[in-house]
């Protein structure tokens, strides 16, 4: 979507007065605020999409500590896992021994294998080979631990290969093949033939003989696609002809684990197992990168294999782990995450972060406090704002004003005027910075304090957004009035400050302009506190009509410079030494995207509450300057608000983000700085550590307030976040028409 309020082409005329400027920049800024006005959406239809998920299929207790060794899938995407102890199946999301043959339920194969095109399950044990299929005629008599590996062709044929022996059953005859004498990696058919990986060279089987067909440095597997092999090797894959041998493509090592231990081929790509996780390879190119406990139990790989429906079953020693690609509309998506947030992430009407005393097991999940309950909670009561706007929905409206009355809680569960508590809980079992809590006057309740500006980021844009869209009648405006209007007057009364119990201004609840203007241009915060405060400032004015909220603001404006800090340009913003506040190098560090999050939340405060259209072109000028800066960062949110407020929009990187948000949202440790895939930047201000931005699927799983370019991280599988920032940018897509309902 272009920006619609730059307009090519129009030229201020060189000599003209300020008045005949200014009448040509309202005349222009009236032009773009028509053309957006009538800019509408044709929406994107929301049709289903498919989203990669975890499935993990754990032992049985009377298999615990089986060797797990091989799957394969069968023509009826039955799972069959080869296993030290046997065969085992799936039932019910649970290995199990495989029984249900009563000959077979004792014996301990020492491979499977699936014939080429009839999808048939073949066995191999120590003293013969069989099939169930074919009313369980084909099987074949050997002499006990002579054959290790089989393979079956499309005409019945088994190839069988061991340590020091080959043989090769077709027609109802046995005949011996001479050894290549090497290490028989793996034997594999492909249209009919019969091809053996060596630790030397690979062969054919030419008749009743092996032929060599190529000769490769440490390669390690194969897989087959039309007429062409691809070889995994210790540095990469490359490709040969079937037919000759000779190379199909050259070396390929810009990959995410170089070190390849198995290769297998879909309709959908390339996929390469390692010691370090499994990869696809996609038709575009591109790489999906499927390690850590988000995806794997561990992430050494032994064997892969796929069903037909292109789902991939990746087996490690010991277990057995399924990426299965569901599909979804993103509606539906939304519903899911509607329904996991009101299930167990509901804490007295804010939402709440869990904790995971089993790291990745929900079912030990207990809701916890955290530092910014309120500015977490403003997402999900936004998202509830917006799916009103569209459906109508009591449901949604219940949800929003249940979450409002949380907010509202932290005025009255203090004894202080005005003051908002951070959060709050019963007595005795608050879980974060002890440090920071006090007693509440009820005695079986206590609160937090050192409230800081992203929970007032937080108070604002909740306020507008429950002032415009959800009050029907004259009390419940007033409800959201005086919820403002106590946190502004407090505000004031203290010389611009948010002050604790102990009578001192917290920590990072400074709008005072001595505070602010102490910073240099260079430092974010005095643009981000400058921009804080006008907006809740007009937000204030807006909602109660008092003059003193506009009088303030203009004061500011005029007399301390708070517009001319909100006009500073984020390319100023660089590394600036020396600022050291309360023990806090403000000038150092790199960027603070926590400082984005507060920073868009409260552009839609500033622009939606503008005292006039010369402000509120001036606010426009300062977020399409923001966005730019945060276009390679892909946030729905973002782009979303920056649509709303100045009109510029990235529609794709938007969806984008709403199909590739994660449905497993468990803070596994995950690590990608070991990629070979990966164009990486020299270190920067920006943090920006990749050219490109990975899937949000193979990043550690955080909050807005993070670097979505870091690379490693995480909480060792002992959180689990809500899912509200998919939900927000979801209802505002649905509300400005980007997508259908």
């Amino acid at each position: 979507m272009k920006n619609l309020c730059l307009i090519p082409g129009l030229r201020l005329v060189p000599g003209w007065n300020g008045s005949q400027k200014l009448k040509v920049k309202y005349l222009l800024l009236s032009i773009s605020l028509f053309l957006i006005a009538s800019t509408t959406y044709a929406g994107e239809p929301d049709l289903p999409f498919e989203q990669a998920v975890s499935v993990k299929f754990t032992l049985s207790e009377d298999l615990e500590g089986a060797r797990l060794q091989k799957v394969v899938v069968d023509y009826d995407d039955v799972v069959h896992v080869l296993s030290d102890q046997g065969l085992l199946s799936i039932i019910e999301g649970e290995m199990v021994k495989n029984i249900g043959y009563r000959p077979l339920a004792d014996k301990k194969p020492v491979d499977i294998a699936i014939q080429e095109e009839s999808g048939y399950l073949y066995y191999l044990y120590e003293d013969q080979w069989l099939t169930n299929a074919h009313a369980g005629i084909p099987h074949g008599n050997l002499t006990a631990g002579t054959f290790d590996r089989l393979a079956v062709n499309h005409n019945g044929a088994v190839l069988l290969s061991g340590p020091k022996a080959m043989a090769k059953y077709a027609n109802g005859e046995m005949k011996k093949l001479k050894h290549p004498g090497e290490n028989i990696l793996d034997v594999q058919t492909h249209r009919g033939q019969f091809y053996v990986l060596g630790d030397k060279q690979l062969y054919r089987l030419e008749g009743e003989k092996l032929s060599p067909l190529h000769q490769g440095d440490e390669v390690s597997s194969m897989t087959f696609r039309e007429d062409e092999i691809v070889l995994g090797t210790s540095n990469g894959y490359y490709g040969i002809s079937c037919l000759d041998g000779t190379h199909t493509f050259t070396q390929f090592n810009k990959v995410p684990v170089p070190e390849i231990t198995g290769l297998t081929t879909t309709s959908d790509g390339l996929w390469a197992a390692s010691d370090q996780g499994a990869y696809m390879r996609q038709q575009d190119g591109s790489f999906r990168y499927y390690a850590s406990r988000r995806w794997l139990d561990q992430d050494k790989v032994i064997d892969m294999a796929a069903d037909s429906k292109g789902n991939m079953y990746l087996l490690t020693e010991t277990g057995l782990n399924q990426v299965k690609f569901k599909s979804q509309t993103l509606a539906e998506k939304a519903a899911y995450f509607e329904n996991k947030i009101r299930k167990r992430h509901i804490r007295y009407g804010f939402i709440a972060e869990m904790r995971l005393s089993e790291p990745g097991n929900i079912a030990t999940a207990e809701m916890i406090d955290t530092d910014n309950d309120g500015l977490w909670s403003s997402f999900y009561l936004g998202s509830q704002v917006f799916r009103y706007a569209v459906t109508g929905e009591e449901k949604a409206r219940r949800n929003a004003w249940e979450c409002f009355e949380a907010f509202e809680r932290l005025l009255s569960v203090n004894q202080l005027e005005g003051f908002p508590s951070r959060t709050f809980e019963r007595k005795g079992y608050k879980v974060s910075d002890a440090d920071r809590w006090r007693d509440a006057p009820e005695p079986e309740w206590e609160w937090k304090g050192h409230t800081s500006s992203d929970e007032f980021v937080a108070y604002i844009y909740i306020a507008s957004l429950m002032d415009e869209f959800l009050s029907h009648t004259e009390s419940e405006k007033k409800r959201v009035a005086d919820f403002m209007d106590a946190i502004l007057s407090h505000i004031i009364e203290n010389d611009y400050y948010f002050v604790d119990i102990d009578g001192k201004p917290t920590l990072w609840g400074r709008w005072n302009p001595e505070y602010i203007n102490w910073y240099p241009r260079t430092v974010r915060d005095r643009r981000l506190g400058s921009l804080h405060l006008i907006a809740g400032l007009q937000l204030g004015y807006d909602l109660t009509g008092k003059e003193i909220y506009k009088e303030e603001a203009f004061r500011m404006m005029n007399e301390h410079g708070y517009l001319d800090n909100i006009k500073i340009a984020m390319e100023e913003i660089k590394s600036t030494p020396g600022y050291i506040y309360e023990g806090h190098n403000m000038g150092e560090g790199g960027w603070n995207h926590s400082d984005d999050e507060m920073a868009f939340l409260t552009y839609w405060v500033i622009h939606r509450h503008a005292f006039n259209d010369t402000l509120k072109q001036v606010y426009e000028e300062s977020i399409h300057n923001h966005w730019a800066i945060e276009k390679p960062e892909r946030n729905a949110v973002w782009n979303l608000i920056t649509l709303a407020t100045e009109g510029t929009f990235d529609e794709e990187s938007t969806l984008w983000f709403l199909k590739d948000y994660p449905m497993d949202l468990v803070r596994y440790t995950v690590k990608n700085s070991h990629r070979k895939d990966l164009t990486f930047l020299e270190p920067n201000f920006r943090e920006q550590m990749t050219k490109e931005l990975l899937p949000q699927a193979e990043r550690p799983i955080m909050r807005f307030n993070a670097n979505p370019f870091k690379m490693d991280g995480g909480s060792d599988g002992k959180r689990e976040l809500t899912g509200a920032e998919f939900l927000l940018p979801y209802w505002m897509a649905r509300y400005y028409q980007i997508i259908e309902g």
